[in-house]
């Protein structure tokens, strides 16, 4: 570990919105007592650190722990200068330093360069080399040297006795998804994630956001949709909910999608105006008209959706498919005032004609004709006709469906309802003859 005042905190790495640590294994300090103990496995022998050349390092330390960084280097580079009295353990001890203070300076490449000249030494212990091999990896990650990242930890592997753990899988996965090799990435991050999860364990949560990550950029929307399952169950995010949600829409399993934003809208987590429209929209398109219109009514009246024309038409479609008039027509008011073209006034005349409220129908009707852009003119002309009729003025109502027999879209209902209008005036004609007479 650092000491406490050398190294104040971890340097993090944000790889997409992962994190890895930069972590060289032990203070200079640490490095030192642990020659005393060598672990058991070591079978290479290296030279002593002398007890001189340890205070003069030491003193180094002391300096740059009181923030006096120039001192500090000052005193390295009086070390140095007797470098060719040293031998390889005392040479790597003193870069070391040099990397510990470099880096607690944020100089980054300084650290590096430094931390290089340690590994070059030779011989020097086993676990001092395998530490300063990871630190250089992880450094190299965090300057975008992703070639020199992979190299580090091939030369780790190369000296590690032992089972390589999930986390060097883990970086070689995020260096291979910087140099988009993504297939090669996908195998990593795959046994970094297994190992983990054979132990009965869950992996941090970048670690997932990686493997997202990579099987979204390999067109694997099924694997995507596999591994935001599980950030869902383990870490319970709302954005992770809308996007499984997502993924299950572009899946086609719009049941599945429809479920899981439901169940995000429960707990909270839907609160953007997008994915309150798309819930609203997935109510309707599943025939649940109802909660979606009151949604969208929510919505507006929370401020998380605009009183707009979008939202306020959409509303009143999901009331119309709803069969709730009613609720339908001040919406759908408020929307067709928004409007420029007469497709919505055009939309409220044929509701009041359904509600036998002909005036309104008449006037809703006549104001959608005068704004036009009308997708089927001809029925906004029968919707007069009938409507005149119902109100027995049969000529106005003739005349209407004599306009609207001119559209293709409208013709054969305006002329079964022309005839019908026609006999009917005769009759109405006969009648008011015989009560005059």
């Amino acid at each position: 570990m650092f000491a406490k005042k050398t190294i104040s905190q971890l340097v993090a790495l944000a790889l997409l919105t992962s994190t890895v640590y930069v972590l060289p294994s032990a203070s200079p300090q640490g490095m030192a007592q642990a020659q005393e103990k060598q672990d058991e496995r070591k079978t290479r022998r290296t030279p002593a650190l002398r007890a001189k050349v340890y205070e003069q390092l030491a003193r180094a330390q002391t300096l740059a722990d009181e923030d006096k960084i120039t001192e500090a280097l000052e005193a390295l580079e009086n070390v140095k200068s007797k470098s060719s009295s040293m031998n390889s353990y005392e040479l790597a001890m003193m870069y070391n330093f040099f990397g510990f203070i470099h880096y607690n300076a944020e100089q980054y490449d300084k650290a590096i360069e430094a931390f290089e000249q340690v590994v070059e030494q030779q011989p020097i212990p086993e676990s001092f080399e395998l530490s300063t091999l990871f630190s250089l990896a992880q450094l190299h990650m965090m300057q975008g040297n992703y070639d020199k990242t992979l190299a580090f930890l091939e030369r780790w592997e190369a000296l590690n006795q032992g089972e390589i753990p999930a986390k060097n899988f883990l970086i070689k996965a995020q260096a291979m998804y910087q140099l988009k090799d993504y297939e090669r990435a996908s195998r990593f991050i795959n046994q970094a994630v297994e190992m983990v999860e054979k132990e009965g364990k869950v992996p941090e949560e970048n670690w997932y956001v990686l493997q997202r990550a990579i099987f979204y950029e390999l067109k694997q929307p099924g694997k995507v949709k596999d591994v935001l399952i599980k950030m869902v169950r383990h870490y319970n995010d709302g954005k992770y909910w809308t996007q499984l949600a997502g993924m299950y829409g572009e899946l086609g399993e719009e049941k599945k999608q429809l479920a899981i934003l439901e169940a995000a809208y429960q707990q909270g987590y839907i609160t953007s105006g997008s994915d309150v429209f798309n819930l609203a929209q997935l109510y309707y398109y599943h025939q649940v008209p109802v909660k979606g219109a009151r949604l969208m009514e929510q919505a507006m009246n929370d401020g998380v959706l605009e009183r707009n024309l979008r939202n306020l038409k959409f509303a009143a479609n999901c009331w119309a498919l709803a069969k709730n008039d009613d609720k339908a027509i001040p919406v759908l008011t408020a929307a067709a005032k928004l409007s420029d073209d007469g497709e919505l006034d055009a939309q409220l005349g044929q509701m009041y004609l359904n509600q036998e409220k002909f005036d309104r129908a008449i006037d809703a009707t006549m104001i959608a004709l005068q704004k036009g852009g009308l997708r089927n003119q001809g029925m906004a002309h029968l919707v007069l006709g009938m409507a005149y009729f119902n109100k027995q003025r049969f000529n106005d109502a003739l005349n209407e469906l004599a306009k609207a027999e001119k559209f293709d879209s409208a013709k054969r209902m305006a002329q079964q309802w022309g005839k019908y209008v026609e006999s009917e005036k005769v009759s109405h004609e006969r009648l008011k003859a015989e009560l005059s007479s």
